[in-house]
Order: C-alpha cells, then structure tokens, then sequence
C-alpha cells in the first residue's frame, strides 16, 4: 500500500508542476495541505493500478472521497480534498492530460457552520490607535495591521503585495486560484503606508520589489506576519488572539453591519460565490432584527390587549 502522505508513482510529476504553479500564490499552509490531499489520491490510484490522468472520472472521484469519509475525515477536511482536486484538474484540463474537470459533478460536503468572530470596533479603533515606538519595524507594523483591516486582505494577499501593486486610493492583490482584484485603501491606510514608504529604505535590499520587508531586506513571509501580529497584540494589551484572519473577518462584518450591502462586501473579499460572503449576515442578528422591525411597514408588533376579551 502507498503511503497517503507522501507523492511518488508516474502521476507525479502533473502534481508536483501543479504544486510549482500554486505556490506562486498560496499560503505555505495551503500549499502543505493540498500536497497532503494529492498524495492522498494518488495512492487512491496507485492502490488500483491507475497511472493515466486520464482516468480521473466523477465515478471514481466519488468512490476516493466515500473511502475518505469512511476513514473518519472530517467535512472541512473533505472539502478542502475536493478543492485541492478540483484545481488540479484545471491545471490538467489546460495541460491536455484531462478533456474536462470531473469535480464539477461531485457534491461537496455540508459544512459545519463556523461563525467568525470579530474584534469589538471600539476595542479594535482603541488598538490600532494606541502608540508605538517609531521604529521601521513598528511603523512597518502598523502599516500591515491597517492595511489587513482597511481592505480585508488575506494573509497570503498581503505577505504577496509589491510596490507597483499600491496605488494613490486602492491596492491590486492576487486572490485565491490567482484571480486578481482591487480594493480601496481607507484613509488611515494609506497615512500609515505613506510613513511606512519613508522607511522601508532603511530595512529593504536593493532590488527587492516586496512591499512589506523584515530584517533581511527581503520579502515578509507568512509565518512572520503572523507572529508579528500576536506579539502586538499582547504588547498592547489586546486581551484575546490576533491573526490576519480575524481583521479580515473584522473587516467584513463591520462594513456591513454598516452598509448592509452584501454583494460589495463579496466583492471586496474577493470571494467567489455569494454564499461564502453570507456568513456574516448572522453576525450580529439582533442589529438585523432592529432594522427590520424598525424599517418594514408591516414589522411593527402591536402591543397585546390587557384582557381575553373580544372588543364590543
């Protein structure tokens, strides 16, 4: 038996270019991940003698991710499998090795419902206003924690922005499966990028095109971005766990608890269906039963009768 963890047998090398390609875009964890879950199925195949992509049919995709959830993987994981072979199958189908993406007639497993959880805005205007020292690093830091809350960025978003990506009032970022997109930079953004700029001399190589650069002159990676972010945090006395994610999660339910705009909110996170977007309208459910009951003529609850009584 193959070993699931690990990519070896002649349907490699497709992965391993298709690996090459994502991780021009991908987060490193992203990337580990779908090598986990194509290793995984290449040894589904090996197990039966497969060695032609073009084999990869829906009825034998169906049967991979059946033996998967009988092994006990949970559905996120599933669905992060079905992902990682739906974007192998594209790169296949454009390579010439598949006629079609078998994935498109897979069901995808029901999601658990996992509400995101913002940081108060106030707590969160209180955080990004309090000082620092002034130093590149600081200013460099303070630059990233606006920018990740003023456009909703992902990490992987951020940690990939170059100097020609930011402009006067937007930036361009490369989304997930290499879609880009522009998104505008708030006002405190771009004060923050305009002192960050008037640093990142003192800290970048020469050459170097990154937008947001650590120590060694070179790009900021993910990883570090991260522990930069939850070292802020506890210096500033933010008494509960920071990551990109959770601004990005801030980001969207605030904009639109404001706006209640929901299709510009999809837009702006870059997400691809609606229904990914709409999570956050059960944030904040009481805010939503306010305005409905305050705006819809026909909402308004009439005070009961104090008796049983018919009125005469």
């Amino acid at each position: 038996m193959v070993e699931r963890s690990t990519l070896t047998g002649p349907l490699c090398a497709e992965v391993k270019a298709f690996l090459d390609e994502l991780a021009r875009t991908a987060s490193p964890a992203t990337l580990d991940a779908y090598r986990r879950d194509l290793a995984a199925l290449v040894a589904f195949l090996a197990e039966r003698e497969i060695d032609d992509w073009r084999a990869l049919d829906t009825v034998l995709l169906r049967r991979f991710l059946g033996e998967e959830r009988a092994r006990g993987l949970a559905p996120r994981s599933l669905a992060r499998r079905r992902s990682a072979i739906s974007r192998l199958a594209d790169h296949l189908v454009a390579a010439g090795r598949l006629p079609h993406n078998p994935v498109a007639l897979t069901r995808a497993p029901r999601q658990p419902r996992h509400l995101p959880r913002p940081v108060d805005v106030d707590r969160l205007k209180h955080f990004l206003e309090t000082p620092h020292d002034g130093s590149p690093l600081a200013v460099r830091d303070q630059a990233m924690l606006e920018l990740f809350y003023s456009s909703g960025l992902r990490l992987a978003e951020l940690a990939g922005l170059d100097l020609p990506d930011l402009q006067p009032e937007r930036v361009r970022v490369v989304g997930k499966g290499g879609k880009p997109r522009q998104v505008p930079v708030g006002r405190h953004a771009r004060l923050a990028l305009e002192a960050w700029l008037a640093l990142r001399e003192t800290l970048a190589a020469r050459g170097e095109v990154a937008l947001f650069v650590g120590q060694r002159g070179t790009r900021l990676g993910h990883r570090a971005i991260q522990q930069r972010l939850a070292l802020i945090a506890r210096r500033r006395g933010l008494d509960e766990h920071l990551h990109p994610h959770r601004l990005r999660h801030s980001f969207a339910s605030h904009l639109l608890e404001s706006s209640q705009d929901l299709r510009a909110v999809q837009e702006l996170l870059g997400h691809a269906n609606l229904a990914t977007t709409q999570v956050y309208t059960r944030l904040d459910w009481q805010h939503l039963a306010a305005s409905y009951d305050a705006a819809h003529p026909r909402a308004r609850r009439r005070p009961a009768p104090e008796n049983d009584e018919e009125p005469s």
